[in-house]
């Protein structure tokens, strides 16, 4: 396999295993102090999950727009599985060797009972923030004609969170937690993933310089008709 080919596959897998961790943590809430909010409760599914607007920044810098929107719906695909499989989990019979079969049941049910809220509303936010996201991304870069990849990194990224976070609180918690907190956890888990946003310009920019004869070899196949921009 080429290095083209290998970088993509490891950025490809780091997307779908910080995806897949965000669907699994999704329940659980901590406490965090953070500017202009003070102590506020945080999903924790939310810390892995800029690492996938990271990942698909490069993506798109890197191989460009079609390959990025690529990586995007196997991602949705990847939640759809996840979403039967643990259907499928719970439904099963637990076997009669293990010591207490109803324990087992009530701990499987305890972490992936209400999965299928969770999932569904994390593959709405994501699938719609994150083609958001990509189409921003090239928006500004194009507008710059390459120039000023901190623009096009933060840019896309900051606003793509936005709709990224209302969707997904909004259908986690909707009707289960009243209006002023729904509007307090939105505001306080985008003020987190601004400044991780923040914060990985220079993962972004490493990246970038790392495997700019990728990104050369992109244009290079462009310009020949062997791939789409």
């Amino acid at each position: 396999m080429s290095r083209y080919e290998r970088v993509y596959l490891y950025l490809c897998a780091l997307f779908l295993a910080s995806l897949l961790v965000c669907n699994m943590f999704v329940f659980k809430l901590f406490d965090i102090p953070l500017p202009f909010v003070g102590l506020t409760p945080l999903i924790a599914g939310i810390i892995p999950y800029p690492i996938t607007f990271l990942c698909t920044d490069l993506i798109s810098e890197l191989y460009g727009k079609k390959r990025a929107d690529h990586v995007v719906y196997a991602g949705f695909m990847v939640s759809v599985f996840m979403l039967i499989m643990i259907q499928v989990a719970k439904a099963l019979p637990v076997s009669h060797v293990q010591a207490d079969p109803e324990l087992v049941q009530a701990h499987l049910l305890a972490v992936f009972g209400q999965s299928a809220r969770a999932i569904l509303a994390s593959m709405v936010a994501y699938l719609v923030a994150q083609l958001c996201d990509v189409r921003l991304f090239h928006f500004w870069k194009d507008l710059t004609k390459g120039k000023h990849l901190w623009l096009r990194n933060n840019a896309s990224t900051l606003v793509s969170q936005i709709v990224d976070t209302v969707l997904v609180v909004a259908i986690l918690f909707g009707g289960t937690l009243p209006f002023n907190n729904l509007v307090k956890l939105m505001v306080s888990s985008y003020v987190f993933k601004m400044i991780i946003a923040l914060v990985d310009t220079p993962f972004f920019y490493l990246g970038a310089h790392l495997f700019k004869d990728i990104s050369a070899e992109t244009e290079r196949r462009i310009e020949a008709g062997e791939a789409g921009p």
